[in-house]
């Protein structure tokens, strides 16, 4: 859960400040994030105090899914793009304060330049791993299931509800606790 502008120094209200295992009672147990989302928001649609209710995450995993093969002409195209952005950026403020008025010059030597040192950080950085990971991966966590917790004082009603919606939608997978 997040709030707007709340930032580390600035939690939402009524959340803990530090990281708590959470706290309630299980109504509800899915194999997917989407699963439990749904039931939650079946809660919400159903009027149920939903500020009550927590999706846990458990038996967590680190998935690691590689995209593709890492070539040195990938990692210097994606060095000289990646420098080409942000000596545009720098071009751009540049030529916004130049007071001679001429916006090309300022902008072109801040796109020549982000290309020049994008493509010799690449290669650096590229030629230290020393052929050590030649692949580029995405990382994700992910759990092996996802557990709807309520508080007690309103778990009951939680768990008559998503058994409303787990006999609504056979073949969904879903499972009251």
């Amino acid at each position: 859960m997040t709030a707007p502008f709340g930032g580390a120094g600035r939690p939402a209200p009524g959340l803990p400040s530090l990281p708590t295992p959470p706290s309630g009672w299980p109504v509800g147990s899915y194999a997917t994030y989407e699963e439990a989302q749904r039931a939650v928001d079946h809660l919400a649609d159903s009027d149920f105090p939903v500020r009550d209710v927590t999706i846990v995450g458990v038996d967590l995993m680190l998935v690691e899914r590689v995209i593709g093969r890492l070539t040195w002409g990938r990692v210097l195209l994606s060095g000289a793009l990646s420098g080409a952005w942000f000596g545009l950026f720098v071009g751009l403020l540049l030529a916004f304060f130049n007071p001679a008025g001429s916006a090309f010059g300022p902008i072109l030597v801040g796109v020549v330049s982000g290309v020049v040192f994008g493509l010799v950080f690449a290669a650096v950085g590229y030629g230290a791993s020393r052929g050590r990971r030649d692949f580029t991966s995405a990382s994700q966590i992910v759990a092996g299931r996802y557990d709807v917790l309520c508080q007690p004082r309103n778990a009951e009603k939680a768990r008559e509800l998503l058994a409303k919606l787990a006999m609504g939608t056979s073949g969904s997978g879903t499972s009251p606790a």
